[in-house]
């Protein structure tokens, strides 16, 4: 009978181990990842749905679904244990390993945008600028010629007669 107590006693103690690890867990997401407040609302609600489901199983499949108050004793001994003793060896590792994984990948992000950023400024100096030149002289071109036209109108006669005609 004791020895069946102290073998539940150790299974929720575990229990609260687990607990304070996914407590980490979510602590972690929230540290590497910027995100906002619905969807660290959302990550509260798994780990409380998590948790639950995690003693209710410990419950029913230990304990044949009967509820005794030293099991919560160790669940809240485990979580102690696991945040004095775990917790911050096991933030500092996957933080300082997830650190570690962005830098590379943004190292081979920006080594995979070198080839690209050379070709858009071959592409830039091949189509681009030749394109931009003659639109350009196009448009000095038309605007000489418009205003050649202008010139022309205003020295003719015909311009002052189809103006009095229009002002008629």
């Amino acid at each position: 009978m004791i020895y069946t107590q102290i073998y539940l006693f150790c299974i929720f103690l575990l229990d609260g181990l687990i607990i304070g690890l996914l407590f980490d867990f979510f602590r972690i997401l929230r540290k590497a990842i910027k995100t906002p407040d619905f969807i660290t609302y959302m990550e509260d609600a798994l780990f409380w749905i998590l948790t639950g489901l995690l003693i209710l199983y410990s419950i029913f499949t230990y304990n044949n679904g009967e509820i005794r108050l030293f099991m919560f004793f160790a669940i809240i001994i485990g979580f102690i244990l696991y945040y004095i003793c775990l917790s911050r060896f096991i933030l500092k590792i996957t933080l300082t390993t997830i650190n570690f994984i962005k830098k590379i990948f943004h190292t081979i992000i920006s080594m995979i945008k070198i080839p690209f950023e050379f070709l858009t400024t071959i592409l830039k100096k091949v189509l681009f600028n030749p394109i931009s030149f003659i639109i350009i002289n196009i448009r000095k071109f038309s605007t000489k010629i418009f205003k050649n036209f202008g010139d022309f109108l205003k020295k003719s006669k015909l311009s002052t007669k189809f103006v009095k005609k229009v002002k008629n």
